[in-house]
């Protein structure tokens, strides 16, 4: 008797058959309306929090689109105007400036100097080798038209303006300056003096007889 109660004891509490409580059929959880199931509850519930996750989503994708418009809308604003950027280029008839001679002009506040070479211009600096020189360029690296040469009248050392026709390459059209003696030659190119590098050449296109340099 006693190992048949024993046995009853252990079977009771060892045994691992779980029973699960149908909490559905005793009402803990009713339907929002009586028209609807469990099922239906769980669809609507379930399109409810994709709703929710996809509401912000929307809301971060137009906001990030007003941004850029209204971001698109300020740096338009203060952009330069059609007439400030048609003053940033300077249009120059070539056609205009005798064979040999240079002109100086003024492009976004900078001199320019244009030069119309002439033949001993150009056999001129053709016999230098460029890798002698301190900022080694030859015709091709500064010339769209052998024939003109554009460049910045800003010397390299210290900003001063050059003079044209002047200094020891003076009579082949070159440039020198005053101020601390540096000597260029009608490729604008440092050939004497202190300036480390060659004058500028700006941005500059030719058509015909009509320069853009802008």
């Amino acid at each position: 008797m006693v190992k048949a109660l024993r046995f009853a004891i252990a079977r009771r509490f060892a045994s691992n058959e779980v029973t699960s409580h149908n909490f559905a059929s005793a009402g803990y959880r009713k339907p929002a309306s009586t028209s609807r199931s469990y099922k239906d509850e769980a669809e609507i519930r379930n399109a409810t929090q994709a709703i929710n996750y996809l509401a912000p989503a929307v809301a971060i994708a137009t906001g990030t689109a007003g941004v850029a418009s209204y971001a698109s809308k300020i740096v338009h604003y203060i952009g330069p105007a059609r007439d400030v950027l048609a003053l940033a280029n300077t249009e120059v008839d070539l056609s205009a400036i005798p064979e040999g001679k240079s002109v100086t002009l003024k492009w976004r506040g900078k001199p320019l100097f244009v030069r119309h070479r002439a033949s001993h211009h150009i056999s001129d600096t053709d016999s230098v080798d460029p890798s002698t020189l301190r900022d080694p360029q030859a015709a091709k690296d500064r010339l769209k038209d052998d024939k003109y040469m554009i460049c910045l009248g800003i010397c390299t050392h210290l900003g001063c303006v050059p003079i044209p026709d002047q200094g020891d390459f003076g009579a082949s059209g070159g440039y020198y300056c005053p101020c601390h003696g540096s000597h260029y030659d009608s490729l604008a190119r440092i050939r004497k003096g202190p300036a480390p590098l060659n004058l500028e050449v700006p941005p500059y296109t030719i058509n015909g007889d009509t320069c853009i340099v802008g």
